[in-house]
């Protein structure tokens, strides 16, 4: 699907769909609506009326047009009331035009630009939403199914604007939408991707290619020898049950411009969790391909780094490793020692990503950067207390907290900030080692983050448990289907793009 931006009189453009939008709560219609139906006689305001249109958040009206006017049919969205609009309104509406637009099987869909009072949206970021929404709504993951015929794909989904410094705004609002867009979908494409053929040595393969071609961005890898070397307890027990080697993997992107800025992103990434010796229940292991959900993020977010060009330097750490139950895996009772030397009893073995993110953290301290972000499918307790839709943030620091849940807003990716309640620690205390893997029955996304704190010393840090949004076990919106959502890549480029 081509998407670009184009200047001109709603009523004179071809196409197969016209998309307008309304907002609830207007005394008539305005704008490009206003006009389209002075166009036809007033047949747009007549026939809203008799279906009850109102512009609510999520309706649509749907009308063909017989020639009267260039396009064939008009699709109008309502927006909700005007007060409560977001650019996540947009993001919504975008989608759902173009779920509309493939079901009607048209090819050629025109999108106007609503113009309003007010700075809630800005013609770049209203451009922005829309590419990200059409995208996103476009996605399918369909590698292992045989090719439908019914299928018909939009070929070109354009915005609509009369002004031409508003063109110029817009299209660069799209041309950061793809790249908002195109990460993410990478990070889709990564977690969906069956275990049998997501391994370790995939994920290493697929940070490599990321970088070729682009002088910013180096890679380097740290393979099991390396590991021991390092002291890399945590990723080497991990990976003791697993036929496939483990890696740490270290990318970096630094600026055109020299700086002192510098972030780390990790992710956690296991390729396969089946709880190890600890073995989960087979029904429990169906979705457990994405436990390598946090390190996608962090590649979807390489993927497009160099040309979203933030002012700082970047780290992307991740340790690969999948959990196997075999007679080379780590038992309960085991103890490990991490790269900071701290030793951690395993009580459950199915408590893993906490141990491989003790290393990467670590490895991430001694790069020295001003902030630490991790991500990861940690833990079933913050999907029990957030529900599905919602990242659980835990961090040291407000700044950083704040930063993090702004731009999360701003893209659409719901989070809310969780306590990291010092009490807690005692829950980790063992009597063999300086800490356990696991807490009591309570709390667990609490203790889990708490333990994380432990292997970042003084650095600002924030913890995102994405267990529940990383992949959505049914459709949850115009842009969030059932599958891998690639959840957190438009958090963090947000987030770099603002520093």
């Amino acid at each position: 699907m081509d998407i670009s931006v184009r200047k001109g009189e709603v009523v004179e453009q071809a196409c197969d769909l016209l998309v307008l939008h309304a907002f609830s709560g207007s005394k008539g219609l305005v704008g490009d609506l206003k006009t389209v139906d002075e166009a036809l006689g007033g047949k747009v305001m007549k026939f809203m009326k008799e279906d009850g249109f109102k512009g609510k958040s999520d309706s649509t009206f749907l009308m063909r047009t017989h020639g009267e006017i260039a396009p064939k049919r008009i699709l109008v969205l309502g927006l909700g009331k005007q007060e409560e609009f977001t650019v996540e309104s947009v993001r919504q509406a975008s989608a759902v035009s173009v779920n509309i637009a493939t079901s009607l099987k048209v090819k050629t869909v025109l999108s106007a630009i609503q113009a309003f009072d007010g700075e809630t949206v800005t013609v770049g970021d209203w451009a922005q939403a829309m590419a990200e929404g059409a995208r996103l709504a476009e996605y399918r993951f369909d590698v292992y199914k045989k090719p439908s015929k019914s299928t018909v794909a939009i070929k070109k989904f354009d915005l609509l604007l009369q002004g031409g410094r508003d063109v110029r705004l817009a299209q660069k609002g799209v041309e950061l939408g793809d790249l908002m867009a195109k990460g993410t979908i990478l990070a889709r494409d990564l977690v969906n991707t069956p275990a049998q053929d997501m391994h370790p040595q995939t994920l290493v393969d697929t940070a490599k290619n990321l970088a070729k071609g682009k002088g910013s961005i180096r890679v380097r890898v740290y393979d099991r020898e390396a590991l021991k070397r390092m002291g890399a307890g945590g990723i080497l027990g991990v990976a003791q049950g697993s036929e496939y080697p483990p890696y740490l993997v270290h990318m970096v992107y630094k600026p055109r411009k020299p700086t002192t800025k510098r972030v780390a992103l990790v992710g956690k990434a296991v390729t396969f969790d089946s709880g190890g010796l600890s073995l989960k229940p087979a029904q429990f292991m169906e979705t457990m391909k994405i436990d390598m959900g946090g390190s996608a993020a962090v590649l979807g977010a390489f993927s497009v780094i160099d040309e979203i060009a933030p002012s700082c330097e970047v780290h992307g750490i991740f340790g690969a490793v999948e959990n196997m139950p075999s007679g080379k895996a780590m038992r309960p009772g085991d103890v490990l020692v991490a790269m900071n030397k701290k030793t951690i009893e395993v009580l459950n073995t199915d408590a893993e990503g906490r141990l491989t993110l003790a290393d990467t953290l670590c490895f991430a301290v001694k790069q020295k950067p001003q902030a630490i972000i991790d991500l990861a499918t940690l833990t079933g307790a913050c999907v029990v207390a957030l529900g599905e839709e919602y990242t659980g943030l835990m961090s040291n620091n407000d700044e950083l907290s704040t930063r993090i849940l702004e731009s999360a807003n701003t893209a659409g990716e719901k989070m809310w900030r969780l306590p990291l309640e010092k009490n807690y620690k005692k829950l980790l205390k063992s009597q063999v080692a300086d800490m356990q893997n696991v807490g009591s029955r309570w709390g667990g996304a609490l203790t889990a983050g708490l333990f994380l704190e432990e292997f970042v010393g003084k650095t600002p840090w924030a913890h995102l448990d994405i267990a529940g949004p990383a992949y959505a076990e049914r459709d949850i919106d115009a842009y969030t289907k059932k599958g891998a959502t690639g959840h957190g890549v438009r958090t963090l480029l947000r987030y770099l793009k603002s520093l």
